[in-house]
């Protein structure tokens, strides 16, 4: 039997693999960062074979709650995912399985790999109402790449979308995947009402080397993106510099930056109700467009969330907390779960890619719910 992480997105430390099909793991830290959760490794050799994996270190990571009710995903062909189920006892996440091929990938969700956001990207430029820029380099020299659906024209509002800061929420880029895929079919009404009052500009993935090296919540210099938005720098954060610089040039009226969250079996949203300059306005924004998301998609909440911040102490180093306060707009941190939808939840699949990107469909609707609301920014 062997382990290796040796690819893409892959992760894994190998402690020691014993007679009689015992595999004992550690997650390593983040580079040059001290967070570390996000897993991913190929098991060969077992075909036949009862094994048991252990993540010896799991209760060490940055978020041990978020191993609570949580199941390993599992593939055998990187496209077919599914739950393996997981115990975590005194700090050690383990399974057992006997694998029915020689070859089986593990992973913390359901990767997604640079390959696809390339493919992802290109497919989107084959539509005549999608444009593809590239606005920057990362810190290993990567096209930043930002996707610009509609026609840009004085009087349209400005919907922002980025997903994918913390690396390892790979959940948020399949998200994207389904609103593109919802907002470039020129047949859908939704989306054609959406482009005719606004233009929408996508970052589908904020922290490509991040993704590429096995992370959870780092670039490669150990930059948490989502605490760089108050004073970006072109040596440690430059996907944030280039994005903020985007932003300040074109105008935002409304931002949706998604992520997922490791303890919350839940989809919800975070807000910015600590900024400065949070008024009766903006609330209003906020509850229209929550109110109309749980109308149209049963599988977003507004019970279970994080504690709301109180007035004025916003963290302004946070994308939607700064983006909200700099150009006083509906600014939205939607967070997806690494384990299963409690109110719907699925055994086999738990959250899955899948639902991620039915999740990224259904946001068009309380978009197009609030466009009507938004002031024309001064």
């Amino acid at each position: 039997m062997k382990i290796s992480s040796n690819f893409d997105s892959g992760n894994i430390e190998v402690v020691a693999i014993s007679e009689g099909g015992q595999i004992d793991l550690r997650i390593p830290k983040d580079t040059k960062a001290d967070f570390s959760q996000w897993f991913h490794f190929r098991l060969s050799g077992a075909k036949g074979q009862a094994c048991k994996i252990s993540i010896l270190n799991a209760g060490e990571t940055s978020y041990p709650e978020g191993w609570k009710d949580y199941n390993i995903c599992a593939s055998y062909d990187r496209e077919h995912w599914f739950r393996v189920p997981t115990t975590f006892v005194e700090g050690m996440l383990a399974c057992e399985l006997t694998p029915e091929h020689n070859s089986m990938f593990f992973a913390y969700f359901e990767p997604f790999s640079y390959s696809q956001h390339l493919a992802m990207v290109q497919s989107a430029q084959d539509s005549t109402l999608c444009q593809v820029e590239v606005i920057g380099e990362t810190v290993e020299g990567r096209d930043i790449d930002m996707l610009v659906i509609g026609e840009p024209a004085p009087g349209k509002q400005k919907i922002w979308m980025v997903a994918r800061q913390h690396p390892g929420e790979s959940m948020a880029e399949w998200f994207v995947m389904g609103f593109l895929e919802k907002m470039l079919e020129e047949t859908d009404s939704v989306s054609r009402k959406i482009l005719e009052q606004a233009c929408v500009y996508v970052i589908p993935n904020m922290n490509i080397d991040g993704s590429i090296a096995g992370n959870l919540r780092a670039n490669t210099v150990g930059a948490n993106l989502n605490r760089e938005w108050e004073n970006p720098s072109l040596e440690r954060s430059p996907e944030v510099f280039h994005a903020l610089a985007q932003m300040d040039a074109i105008g935002v009226d409304l931002l949706l930056d998604v992520h997922g969250d490791e303890a919350l079996p839940y989809n919800f949203v975070a807000g910015s109700e600590g900024i400065p300059s949070y008024d009766s306005y903006l609330e209003g924004l906020e509850n229209k467009f929550k109110a109309s998301w749980m109308a149209t998609c049963p599988d977003f909440q507004d019970v279970h969330k994080y504690e709301l911040d109180a007035p004025g102490t916003a963290n302004m180093t946070v994308c939607s907390n700064q983006i909200g306060e700099r150009f006083h707009c509906l600014s939205y941190t939607i967070e997806m779960p690494f384990k299963d939808n409690a109110e719907m939840p699925d055994t086999r699949y738990g959250w899955s890619a899948d639902r991620s990107i039915e999740l990224g469909k259904s946001v068009v609707y309380p978009v197009l719910a609030v466009l009507g609301d938004i002031e024309p920014q001064t």
